[in-house]
């Protein structure tokens, strides 16, 4: 596969993983949740943001029920697991981020 086409494919993987995010594709401005923005790419990362945010929400409401003496093991397993899901997402934001900025980089060159 040549680089153009490995280029063209990350884009594509992700402007399909922005679209699961909850990015609209219309014209050539994407929204999420409401919000405009000036790029797909923008959008993406509005979109990793704002379920970062809500992520990080669900640790915190965790986390006060422990601190408020709810400290049973199933509440601290599912902060737990919540807290590694937070992990695994953030590495994929950062990933998907790098990839598709050096796609865009490499695109930017050819043309």
């Amino acid at each position: 596969m040549s680089n153009a086409n490995v280029s063209g494919h990350l884009l594509n993987t992700y402007i399909t993983g922005a679209n699961a995010l909850g990015v609209s594709s219309g014209t050539s401005r994407g929204s999420v949740s409401g919000s405009s923005a000036n790029s797909w790419y923008e959008a993406m990362s509005r979109a990793w943001g704002q379920t970062l945010d809500s992520q990080a929400a669900r640790i915190t409401q965790l986390s006060d029920m422990v601190g408020a003496g709810q400290d049973q093991p199933s509440v601290m397993i599912q902060l737990t697991a919540e807290s590694l899901r937070m992990q695994f997402m953030s590495n994929n934001a950062a990933t998907s981020q790098n990839a598709v900025g050096q796609a865009l980089e490499t695109l930017g060159k050819r043309q």
